[in-house]
């Protein structure tokens, strides 16, 4: 099945269901001070688990577009090293607002997966909370006696708070899980080593692709919980991991939206997928990021040196870094594979067509900027780690690391990430503190000093003649010296000017002060 056509099979069986399939909600979150991405397919839904709002439809499905690079949930260093993390991806999910809970969850869990996707029953394990002292909730019997229904207790693992008990982040809905792992190995592999002792041990091939969230919980920001006023279900199963599955890879990266993708760097390159490592992690790491880019530019969110706008710049200059280092690519490409997402994917979220437009010209921008400062601050890095090792040292020092993000744009991460391929650490601390450095001198340069007036004569009343006169004799009423970004200049108040003052979106008048013995230009 290709990836259309599994995201069709999902809705389609859940529509059967009694499900209203809705649309995704934006991937950059505007309205929310607790999050700055979609990083699950339940945050819009939110305030109905907590009982804020309530919607007349009780079930609900959809495809949600998500990004995990920042907080809590940050897959960032792992996308395109390894072959099923991502920045940006689709979560399938279900969702019970106080409607069905853990029956229907885990009986439909089963049919989708094992009569409509046809998975071997004998290669999928679930795991099921083991219950936690601390917070004193019990272990989930109820899921694991329904699993029993279907496979034998040997594939129904129980696991910790860590990986069965799902959270938003540090405060929100959050409770019990239900996880379902597929083995995706050779049967030589399998006949060698049990696969329930690589469940969430992070086996490339025995992976987890979906997750039923029981919810019953809201954790207050004391980290108490406390009990909801109705019991939810939130499921989230990764698109591309189940892709991989049902069309018998063994990466994300081998499904067809992706090789589509990848095929058209490789005509751009020359280089061919599947030689050489390197390579592969570029190519890998440039079309998940160009995902991530495309879709927070369609829903509004430009790149920028500040909050969710510096992150999807961050991503950005991490995927042209790998193209020119490890492709050769010296001119903008990530404007182009954009309209190659476009066909891909806008199909299902139409949003990257009607803006296509827009992300192409954003997207060309940003990377016509940073090419011109890349060479020479990758020479700059590639200097500073062959002077550090040349000195006998491991790691770069913070100021060196600021200089890189201050004058050539690179982020630490991305300055971690060229120093960690180089087996070289990187002194945060140190960067930390000069960025804090660079923060106050910001704020000085910012900082307006003023003295006191000066008063010359008294006037109570300054009058402004410029309809009438561009020149005239006048006295100074009062005058101060002010000191800002370390220049001193004067202030002066006459009792009649012809000069008009900046307001109401004019500029200011400019002219000259003579006096018998000097000539003052204002500014």
């Amino acid at each position: 099945m290709k990836i259309n056509d599994i995201r069709k099979a999902y809705q389609d069986f859940f529509e059967s269901k009694g499900h209203k399939i809705v649309p995704s909600a934006p991937m950059v979150v505007k309205n929310d001070p607790t999050l700055m991405f979609t990083n699950a397919g339940m945050n819009q839904f939110k305030d109905f688990f907590l009982g804020y709002n309530e919607t007349k439809d009780k079930r609900i499905a959809n495809t949600q577009k998500c990004l995990r690079v920042s907080g809590k949930h940050n897959d960032l260093e792992e996308v395109g090293v390894d072959t099923y993390h991502h920045t940006m991806f689709e979560m399938l999910g279900n969702w019970s607002f106080g409607d069905y809970f853990k029956k229907d969850s885990i009986d439909w869990a089963w049919e989708l997966l094992t009569k409509v996707y046809k998975i071997d029953t004998d290669r999928i394990y679930v795991t099921v909370f083991k219950g936690d002292e601390q917070d004193g909730v019990p272990a989930d019997t109820e899921s694991e006696n329904l699993w029993k229904q279907y496979m034998p207790a040997d594939r129904i693992l129980q696991a910790s708070k860590k990986d069965n008990f799902w959270e938003m982040g540090d405060t929100g809905p959050c409770g019990p899980c239900s996880e379902i792992h597929v083995d995706m190995r050779d049967e030589a592999d399998r006949k060698k080593i049990d696969g329930k002792t690589l469940v969430n041990n992070d086996h490339p091939q025995v992976i987890e692709i979906w997750n039923l969230v029981f919810m019953q919980f809201n954790r207050k920001a004391n980290g108490e919980l406390e009990k909801l006023p109705a019991t939810h279900v939130d499921t989230g199963m990764g698109l591309e991991r189940l892709a991989m599955v049902l069309q018998g890879k063994k990466s994300n990266y081998d499904t067809d939206m992706f090789q589509f993708l990848i095929q058209h760097l490789v005509e751009l390159t020359g280089k061919k997928y599947g030689a050489d490592e390197v390579t592969d992690i570029a190519m890998r790491v440039i079309v998940d990021h160009i995902r991530a880019i495309s879709f927070s530019i369609a829903d509004g969110q430009l790149p920028s040196n500040t909050g969710a706008g510096y992150v999807i710049r961050r991503i950005l200059r991490r995927a042209v870094r790998y193209g020119y280092q490890a492709l050769g690519l010296k001119e903008p490409f990530l404007c182009d594979l954009s309209v190659k997402l476009g066909q891909a994917m806008g199909d299902a979220f139409p949003e990257l067509r009607t803006q296509g437009e827009l992300i192409q010209k954003v997207i060309r921008e940003e990377e016509a900027s940073f090419f011109r400062t890349l060479e020479t601050g990758i020479k700059r890095i590639n200097d500073l780690i062959t002077k550090a090792k040349a000195e006998g040292k491991n790691e770069l020092a913070g100021a060196d690391v600021f200089e890189l993000y201050d004058t050539f744009g690179f982020p630490f991460d991305l300055t971690s990430l060229i120093a960690r391929e180089n087996k070289i650490l990187v002194d945060e601390r140190g960067f930390e503190v000069e960025l804090a450095k660079q923060k106050d001198r910001s704020r000085a340069a910012t900082q307006v000093e003023s003295d006191d007036w000066v008063i010359l004569m008294n006037d109570d009343q300054q009058e402004f003649i410029g309809y009438d006169f561009l020149h005239t004799e006048l006295y100074i009423v009062k005058y101060r010296k002010v000191k800002q970004k370390n220049k001193e200049f004067y202030q002066l108040v006459f009792n009649i000017t012809p000069f008009y003052a900046e307001g109401g979106g004019q500029v200011g008048d400019q002219g000259t002060l003579t006096s018998k013995d000097e000539t003052i230009r204002s500014s």
